[in-house]
């Protein structure tokens, strides 16, 4: 079964968090694949993976570009896997695909300060839950550590 974990962004934004954990990612050997709804998003993500830190980068790609099954990471609209992924982000309530068991990961990070992201991540809770994916629910604490919470 796909491991799904949900993170609830409340404290940090998600231009600060979805760079570690794409880090924690390459760490492990792991290609990542980034999914957003819009082309704006999109766009500011793929911007912002160039210039989040002043000491790296998160080498990437889009899947609109000719060497997207070499990147370590890329970003899409799509539900396609172009770099053949086995960690498959969903940003600003990008859908669960119907084929979330071809990933080992599945990470949802959503706005805990916005409610529709809040009611949506519960859907997506109850629907991979009920599909016998193995589910986890992660929180920052006061000091900006993620715990899990369930």
């Amino acid at each position: 079964m796909t491991e799904v974990l949900f993170y609830h962004l409340q404290r940090q934004p998600l231009e600060a968090v979805l760079p570690a954990l794409l880090e924690k990612s390459l760490e492990r050997g792991w290609r990542a694949l980034v999914q957003a709804t819009t082309p704006e998003r999109l766009s500011a993500l793929d911007d912002h993976l160039w210039t989040y830190s002043e000491e790296s980068f998160l080498p990437h790609g889009t899947d609109r570009e000719p060497d997207a099954a070499d990147q370590p990471v890329v970003l899409t609209l799509g539900e396609g896997n172009p770099n053949g992924a086995s960690v498959l982000f969903l940003v600003e309530g990008a859908a669960v695909p119907a084929n979330a068991a071809a990933y080992e990961r599945l990470v949802v990070l959503f706005d805990g300060n916005d409610p529709e992201a809040l009611a949506l991540a519960r859907a997506q809770w109850q629907a991979v839950k009920a599909a016998g994916h193995i589910v986890t629910y992660w929180q920052q604490d006061a000091r900006g550590r993620w715990e899990r919470k369930a």
